[in-house]
């Protein structure tokens, strides 16, 4: 995903009123919900999640298939080869 899209995307879905989650699937096949919108912080193409129960996660733009989020677009990722 291009750093830009990828930071202007999960600022938005984070700043959206009322507040809805979403999900981020990285291209390794896992996901996670960000079910807060102070979970995530994004900065530079890079993003720290901080789960319910403390746990942090970092990501940056380059691992990220797609984010889908309930009642906006889902972005798309890279195109996969088909063989």
């Amino acid at each position: 995903m291009e750093k830009d899209n990828f930071e202007k995307l999960l600022r938005a879905l984070s700043h959206r009123k009322p507040f809805r989650s979403y999900t981020v699937e990285f291209v390794n096949g896992e996901n996670i919900e960000v079910d807060h919108p102070e979970a995530l912080i994004v900065r530079a193409g890079v993003a720290v999640y901080l789960s319910a129960d403390g746990t942090p996660a970092w990501f940056d733009h380059l691992g990220v298939a797609r984010v889908v989020g309930d009642a906006a677009q889902a972005s798309p990722g890279p195109k996969a080869a088909s063989a």
